[in-house]
């Protein structure tokens, strides 16, 4: 699969912050015009909540269709069902073929997508062993001694969202 839309992956450990950052992100992309797409891993167990509970779609699903839309006023909800689960390749060729400029994905540490990395205590810090293509790290604490060079506290930031826009500028993937 051939992605055309750039990725960035938010991961770190529970509590670390991902949401908060994410949300942050977006709120600063979608400001400056960008179509910003997510995927956020449900680390939870079982099946994230329906918003359509006694709705005409819920009522299809129940039925047995696997993938439900409904459309209204420029929104389209879907819900698509896979008892396998869904991988990240299989939803990012999805979202690939939506208009977004940037898809940015909350956890699957363990995918190949360019990363920053949360840590929230310096237990976290085995996330920059075990990880791989960490683009920057925001911790809570200290600054790291690694090698990796966009390292900002999380108090910083104007600097994170400014490096994270900057990001996507140097790849030419938005203006």
């Amino acid at each position: 699969m051939e992605l055309t839309i750039p990725v960035l992956q938010i991961v770190g450990f529970q509590n670390s912050g991902k949401t908060t950052l994410l949300t942050k992100i977006i709120e600063g992309m979608s400001a400056s015009g960008i179509k910003v797409g997510t995927i956020k891993h449900h680390g939870h167990g079982g099946l994230p909540d329906s918003y359509d509970t006694g709705k005409d779609t819920a009522k299809h699903r129940q039925a047995g269709a696997t993938v439900t839309g409904v459309e209204g006023a420029g929104m389209l909800q879907l819900h698509a069902f896979n008892g396998e689960g869904w991988t990240l390749p299989e939803m990012l060729s999805f979202y690939n073929n939506l208009p977004l400029d940037i898809i940015l994905i909350e956890g699957f540490k363990r995918e190949v997508f360019p990363k920053v990395v949360l840590l929230r205590s310096e237990e976290d810090e085995v996330l920059l062993e075990q990880l791989e293509n960490i683009q920057a790290v925001i911790s809570w604490y200290k600054p790291l001694e690694t090698k990796i060079g966009n390292q900002f506290h999380i108090n910083d930031e104007n600097d994170y969202l400014r490096w994270v826009k900057s990001y996507f500028e140097r790849i030419d993937l938005i203006e």
